[in-house]
């Protein structure tokens, strides 16, 4: 991440949380009052091929131990009405502002893998990781409906974890290297432009 990337995201990030603290305070009360604690889900995230971070989201469905892998229709059941709302609006998202701060992440760039994908696809995941991940990204604006779309078609954990690796993980890396070789300030804002337009439609 060159320096001016860093600076970008830290001004805006910090301008962000501050503008959207009633909103951040409003949504953590609404999820305590209705669905409980926690109110936050930490989910571990690879920053590097062999360094993770903890991803901060407000928590959208029911707590379940066993959780592993990315979400499909096996986990529709445990998505709360709370969850269902923010999902729409990607406003489980707005807690990664502090991931921005700290460094764990850009605004812009790939979206952060989980380890055990990383782990599968180590060849595909170092070159996609030489970008910092990032809250939003070519890939979630090209891809992220589609992927919805695919892995709304799961019966079950198993079929989820082979429909994500077959049909999402290879296109989603495509359009990530697409953005990492052609990377630049305007692009970034672009994205996040096109971003918050997509969030508001």
């Amino acid at each position: 991440m060159t320096p001016q990337k860093r600076l970008f995201d830290l001004v805006l990030a910090c301008l962000l949380a501050v503008l959207l603290a009633p909103v951040l305070l409003a949504l953590a009360a609404l999820i305590a009052l209705r669905d409980g604690r926690p109110v936050l889900y930490l989910s571990e995230r690879m920053q590097t091929p062999d360094r993770g971070f903890q991803l901060v989201k407000f928590r959208t469905m029911r707590p379940d131990p066993a959780d592993a892998g990315v979400s499909g229709a096996d986990k529709a059941g445990r998505i709360t009405a709370t969850g269902r709302l923010l999902r729409r609006i990607r406003a489980d998202e707005l807690p990664q502002l502090w991931n921005v701060i700290r460094g764990d992440i850009s605004l812009v760039g790939p979206r952060p893998p989980l380890r055990q994908y990383v782990e599968k696809f180590p060849e595909l995941y170092a070159q996609v990781l030489r970008a910092r991940p990032g809250v939003t990204g070519l890939a979630t604006l090209r891809f992220h409906r589609h992927e919805a779309r695919i892995l709304a078609r799961s019966r079950s954990a198993a079929e989820t974890d082979a429909l994500y690796c077959r049909a999402c993980i290879p296109r989603k890396a495509r359009l990530d290297l697409i953005y990492q070789a052609h990377q630049t300030l305007c692009l970034d804002a672009a994205i996040l432009w096109q971003t918050v337009l997509r969030v508001l439609r």
